[in-house]
């Protein structure tokens, strides 16, 4: 993945207007993260250490699923990703 300034992308995703997960959530995500590594991991596909970092991020933010794929889609400047939402796309503004 593209370098991402994670001070400037924690600013926005806590500007977002969304719930927030329930600690219980948090470390089910969290376990289900660690799987998905652990598996990508195995596959010759583990995630860079820029990679895991965002990822925690999301995770320390309680970021739902759902909306931490919209974050992606958007900062990868993805067609599916939702034009509304406040994330600034990687190599916007280079």
């Amino acid at each position: 993945m593209t370098m991402i300034d994670l001070d400037t992308l924690r600013r926005e995703v806590r500007a977002l207007d969304y719930v927030r997960g329930s600690p219980a959530e948090e470390v089910m995500w969290r376990e289900d993260d660690e799987d998905a590594r652990a598996n990508l991991a195995i596959e010759d596909m583990a995630l860079s250490a820029e990679d895991d970092a965002l990822f925690d991020m999301l995770r320390d933010e309680r970021v739902p699923p759902r909306l931490a794929t919209q974050i992606l889609l958007k900062l990868l400047g993805h067609p599916d990703a939702d034009p509304a939402l406040a994330i600034t796309p990687t190599g916007a503004g280079c």
